[in-house]
């Protein structure tokens, strides 16, 4: 798969990543395989490969963000491409100047990639119909998540051996989730059984149109799932407005140990982060051993290298060591 990607000589998915909804399973697997070679980059002696040499990629974050804007950093450095990281409150932003104006200043800097996380949805296919550089949604809104999508996938795959055929769950906030939506897509893309377990007020309208089971129980909704997924409560999002109280919520919706019985064997826990302790997830200790929460993060980087060398570099072997014909 990897060959073949390479031979196009053009990223799979177009000049851009927006969202997953165009990605066909092949792709979604290819994608993951290049992940796979670039995993062993980071336990390197020295954790570089040189296919981004020259190429500059700019963060820019209207929301505050941890793990996807420090993942890209770290995984465009490690491709040895040129990092600059944007803040809208000590840019021009403050002085009120447009999005528009902003990424074309950005572009006409020289930047050869552009990772937006802006609390809009659509706001970075707004900017990647205008602009020539390589444009990536680092989250849009309650729109899309496509790299936690994409690196969800990874860790399952790598974690239970396979994605087809899984149960998964993803309980919580699913109404102001863009991670929730990049997630169903794809899971049932590549032959997961989608549950979603939350209260009626966070489900979002038309659910019965998507290719999921909807549970309002946690203990139904999880029994016998090979992987659980929290989501994060967004209280930024009005989520509060939403459920009686947070401790109301984290009572009837909180993962813990006691809860894992209800799994399957060996099952995952999964959440994008930040977690909300004591909210979405407690006692954590208890079931460190099913725990995927750091695995996502740190797989989370090769994710993001895969698709920066697919969009911005591409066509070299060499970022594979001692892996360049692998099929």
């Amino acid at each position: 798969m990897i060959n073949k990607i390479l031979a196009t000589g053009a990223p799979p998915f177009g000049p851009h990543l927006l969202s997953v909804s165009g990605l066909s399973p092949e792709v979604l697997t290819g994608i993951l395989d290049t992940a796979e070679s670039f995993l062993e980059v980071g336990h390197q002696t020295v954790k570089k490969v040189p296919v981004l040499r020259g190429k500059t990629l700019v963060n820019l974050f209207y929301e505050s963000s941890t793990r996807t804007r420090s993942s890209f950093e770290i995984a465009a450095k490690r491709l040895s491409a040129d990092v600059i990281n944007v803040s809208p409150t000590q840019s021009s932003v403050t002085k009120g100047e447009s999005l528009l104006d902003t990424v074309r200043t950005i572009e006409a800097l020289g930047a050869d990639g552009l990772v937006i996380r802006h609390p809009s949805s659509g706001a970075p296919a707004f900017v990647a119909d205008r602009l020539r550089c390589h444009v990536i949604n680092g989250g849009d809104g309650c729109h899309q998540h496509p790299t936690q999508a994409l690196l969800d996938l990874f860790t399952i795959r790598k974690r239970m051996g396979r994605i087809e055929g899984l149960k998964v769950a993803i309980v919580g906030d699913i109404l102001h989730s863009r991670v929730a939506r990049s997630n169903i897509m794809t899971l049932a893309r590549m032959g997961a059984h989608v549950r979603l377990v939350a209260p009626p007020t966070l489900i979002p309208p038309g659910i019965r149109t998507w290719p999921v089971e909807v549970y309002h129980r946690l203990d139904e909704g999880i029994r016998g799932c090979d992987v659980v997924m929290a989501l994060r409560l967004q209280l930024e999002r009005a989520a509060g407005g939403y459920i009686p109280s947070v401790s109301e919520y984290a009572r009837l919706y909180g993962i813990n140990a006691d809860v894992l019985d209800r799994l399957a064997p060996g099952a995952l826990v999964l959440h994008p982060g930040p977690v909300n302790r004591g909210v979405e997830i407690s006692g954590e200790e208890g079931f460190a051993d099913r725990s995927a929460i750091l695995s996502q993060v740190e797989f989370g980087v090769s994710v993001r290298m895969a698709v920066l060398y697919l969009l911005m570099g591409g066509g070299s072997e060499e970022a594979f060591p001692d892996k360049g014909g692998k099929e």
